[in-house]
């Protein structure tokens, strides 16, 4: 289930969220493909992705 676009995440939630991201990211899904599964906007994606700790591929914001 997508959570609402506007959801705002914290605490443990925002920690679970970015973890998952981060695994599927580091499976080779591009920070699009996340935003467009997610409903969530790349920048947020992006953002979850640092908070995770997660090492980006060059030029991976542009896919």
């Amino acid at each position: 289930m997508k959570p609402p676009a506007r959801h705002y995440l914290k605490g443990e939630e925002r920690l679970k969220v970015a973890t998952d991201l981060k695994r599927r990211y580091e499976a080779g899904a591009t920070v699009r493909q996340l935003a467009d599964e997610t409903g969530r906007s790349v920048g947020m994606v992006s953002d979850l992705l640092w908070f995770a700790g997660t090492t980006m591929r060059p030029g991976s914001l542009a896919d």
